[in-house]
């Protein structure tokens, strides 16, 4: 145990690993694992004999039940990787030569502690044969073994190794490192020739992503800015194709034909540089229509449906209604109505009562804001006498009697109020010309003391907004 502080200290300096593609994505990585040490062969009479029992683990292999080495490493280019390999056993299975051709002698020289500490040249051939997942490779390099308290020497080392990478990142790996020892000393102390084996979990780490996108810095166009690998790191902010740097108009989905800008109402005029983008248009008069014809651009025709000359805003001079309102100044040109109200017939008293006589009878489903089915003909009736005035503004207003608590009245009243709005708007109504409001059970016309006021007290009330 005695080495052990100085292994440590040196793995943790600089561990290398040397059956992992590395790359400059990500230089740096580190594994641990097993490793298991086999003496057999420096028993071995020759070459047939070295490879004849090389997984033979149950009789030659000795193991450490535990993590028993780590490895950092670091890329340094063309496929090459450099760094150191730290590591721990018990020798408990001593192999000797054999004797008149019978099997290997083994022997338990008494758990022996074994310390390793290797420097790696590793050589990944993951790119040669083309394998996103599946990685051999082959290492060479040296270090240096102690074994019990007296044994120690340096050994050269070669061997071969095989990953198998399940994301870019978490691979498992195995290699074997054959240990040619310089340990020359005859004694029994001394250090063999020998196989060591590694498996374990490789994960790889140190690429730099400054803008989290995925996509390391060095293949980045766009580094600092998270965008999408077909665009090499730029983003796409509207998804149209065209990178933002490229695209005139970024945040709005649109063409190349436009520089990426859209042309919504397909006019040929980008979006940005029509006057009326909603509505297809012609270019001499910036994108926008002109229904009539009269050369009028229509968001600047008073009578965009008439032609009518421009000194008179597109208009016709005519009064088709006779309101002795010209069409030009008319907000209801087809309808009689006074020149106080633009044209507009006014809404009388009469008209505001018959309003309220329908909407008394509008009836809702008990404690809710939708209509009983015999409602409908009576919203029809409010929407028909709504149209016939067009420029005038009128509230919608909910009451409710006093039963239950005020809160849930208050609300209730609302909803119900904004349900023949929304109605109203639904069929037609501008929803400019409406508006809603709920009063709960603070107004009341009746008493709350008997169902009839109370059937009174729940109403829906019209006014007419001057």
């Amino acid at each position: 145990m005695k080495h052990l502080n100085k292994l440590l200290v040196a793995v943790l300096m600089l561990a290398g690993i040397s059956s992992q593609a590395q790359d400059s994505n990500n230089p740096w990585a580190i594994s641990f694992g097993v490793n298991a040490v086999d003496t057999r062969v420096s028993a071995a009479s020759s070459l047939e004999d070295q490879f004849s029992e090389f997984f033979n683990a149950k009789d030659h292999w000795n193991i450490l039940p535990s993590v028993s080495y780590i490895n950092v490493s670091k890329y340094v280019g063309s496929n090459f990787s450099f760094g150191l390999t730290g590591s721990i056993n018990k020798i408990d299975k001593f192999v000797g030569p054999r004797v008149n051709n019978q099997d290997y002698t083994v022997s338990n020289p008494g758990d022996l502690s074994y310390y390793g500490i290797d420097g790696v040249i590793n050589y990944s051939l993951m790119n040669l044969i083309k394998s996103k997942s599946i990685d051999p490779s082959a290492h060479v390099g040296g270090g240096y073994t102690w074994l019990g308290d007296d044994a120690r020497g340096g050994t050269v080392n070669a061997g071969l190794g095989l990953a198998y990478w399940i994301t870019e990142n978490v691979g498992v790996s195995y290699r074997a490192t054959y240990k040619h020892s310089f340990d020359s000393r005859e004694e029994a102390s001394s250090v063999p020739t020998h196989m060591q084996h590694f498996a374990g979990l490789t994960f790889k780490f140190g690429g730099k992503d400054t803008d989290g996108d995925g996509i390391y810095d060095k293949d980045d166009t766009c580094p600092e800015v998270a965008g999408l690998k077909q665009f090499n790191g730029c983003p796409d902010t509207d998804a149209d194709g065209i990178t933002d740097a490229s695209d005139a108009c970024p945040e709005i989905a649109g063409s190349a034909e436009f520089n990426g800008c859209p042309d919504t109402d397909g006019d040929g005029i980008a979006d940005k540089d029509d006057a009326c983008p909603d509505v297809a248009g012609l270019k001499t008069l910036g994108g926008c229509p002109d229904a009539d014809g009269d050369g009028i651009a229509d968001k600047n025709d008073k009578c965009p449906d008439v032609k009518g000359p421009k000194e008179n805003n597109g208009c016709p001079w005519p009064d088709k209604d006779g309101d002795k309102v010209l069409d030009k100044d008319d907000k209801c040109p087809d309808v009689a109505g006074t020149v106080a109200n633009n044209g507009c017939p006014e809404v009388s008293d009469e008209v505001v009562k018959r309003l309220n006589d329908y909407a008394k009878t509008i009836l809702f489903d008990s404690g809710k804001a939708s209509f009983q089915q015999q409602t409908y003909p009576v919203l029809e009736a409010i929407t028909a006498i709504l149209k016939e005035y067009p420029n005038s503004n009128f509230s919608i207003e909910g009451h409710t009697d006093s039963d239950g608590k005020d809160a849930a009245n208050q609300t209730l009243s609302e909803n119900r109020a904004a349900a023949v709005k929304n109605y109203l708007i639904e069929k037609g109504i501008a929803s400019s010309r409406l508006s809603s409001a709920g009063f709960g059970e603070s107004k009341p016309i009746d008493t709350n003391k008997t169902k009839a006021g109370k059937a009174n007290n729940r109403r829906v009330e019209v006014k007419l907004v001057k």
